[in-house]
């Protein structure tokens, strides 16, 4: 799936899944205002222009992956190639299995910007917003502030004579102001509790998962 210049890897259900979630507001998602300074904390209940603007993407989203299946009938032809035998895709796939489609015509005629559909799309519970009249400022804004970085960490089924390092599986920030019971913050804790769930799955790859968080010094940052 393509999104601007964003390539993401999906399976198909879990992401049929996670829309349907984030509509009925089963995921919870908050966000970071950085047009604000000093940034303030918001949700999709308050009703700015951003924030419904986002409801009407992944509702375009929903078009595209129903919890029924994809609809290829839905999909643009002329940014969408897939493979000659197109069975439901609610099917599990295997890795000869491949469909490109490019959505970046769900975010087109909104001022919603690719770092927060791409911090949704990867299932951060803090998402930065801003809009893209708004970039630079937001930039400068984040770069003079101190951060936290939650990072996900995983160990991988191995050897015992050899050990596992740990590796990351995903990672994000939070102003420092804004997260200051670290990983006791309720969100937090929430984000953990659901990973360890997903986590659950796959206990033939991943023999453990934990959250490490860390502080970070103001400096350039890259949005």
């Amino acid at each position: 799936m393509v999104v601007e210049d964003m390539i993401y890897l999906i399976h198909v259900k879990e992401m049929a899944n996670y829309v349907s979630l984030s509509l009925s507001k089963e995921v919870e998602l908050l966000f970071v205002d950085l047009e604000q300074d000093p940034p303030k904390m918001r949700t999709l209940e308050d009703n700015n222009l951003l924030g419904m603007q986002l409801i009407s993407i992944q509702k375009l989203f929903s078009l595209y992956f129903p919890l029924e299946g994809m609809r290829n009938d839905l999909l643009p032809p002329d940014r969408t190639e897939l493979r000659e035998d197109t069975k439901s895709l609610s099917e599990p796939t295997n890795s000869q299995s491949s469909l490109l489609i490019d959505l970046s015509s769900c975010i087109h005629d909104t001022k919603v910007t690719v770092p927060t559909i791409n911090g949704w799309l990867l299932g951060y519970p803090v998402v930065y917003l801003f809009s893209t009249d708004h970039i630079e400022h937001a930039i400068y804004n984040l770069s003079t502030k101190f951060l936290r970085i939650y990072k996900i960490l995983v160990h991988r089924n191995s050897n015992p004579d050899k050990g596992s390092r740990p590796e990351e599986l995903m990672s994000f920030s939070v102003p420092y102001d804004m997260s200051m019971r670290g990983s006791k913050e309720p969100w937090a804790e929430t984000f953990l509790a659901q990973m360890q769930s997903k986590w659950g799955r796959c206990k033939q790859t991943w023999s453990s998962l934990e959250m490490e968080v860390s502080e970070c010094y103001p400096q350039a940052i890259a949005l």
